[in-house]
């Protein structure tokens, strides 16, 4: 069984985030990019007992848009599903900031 401790490396440079998020703007044009979440949100989350991490769910709402869980995860890997759960993120399209590597 996995041992998380919230101090896992997950650096990426940006020369690799940009050409993994081409790869899949590429594969799929016109369709959501992104998700936004708020910090409040975010800290909320990891501030629930027992909280190291962050696990995200791919989704599709009932209108077919994609969406993104976001659970918290205790040291033993579990989610934290009686907890706080997140989405209704800002899409992105439309809303995606600045044009940038990651985005565009």
């Amino acid at each position: 069984m996995a041992t998380f401790t919230g101090h896992e490396n997950h650096d990426i440079p940006l020369s690799e985030a940009s050409a993994w998020t081409a790869n899949y703007r590429n594969a799929n044009p016109g369709q959501i990019n992104g998700h936004y979440f708020g910090g409040d949100a975010i800290q909320n989350v990891l501030a629930q007992t027992g909280c190291v991490g962050l696990r995200m769910y791919y989704a599709i709402n009932d209108e077919g848009v994609k969406q993104l869980i976001i659970v918290g995860v205790n040291a033993d890997g579990n989610d934290l599903v009686n907890g706080l759960l997140l989405d209704r993120s800002v899409l992105c399209p439309p809303t995606c900031g600045n044009s940038n590597s990651l985005n565009s």
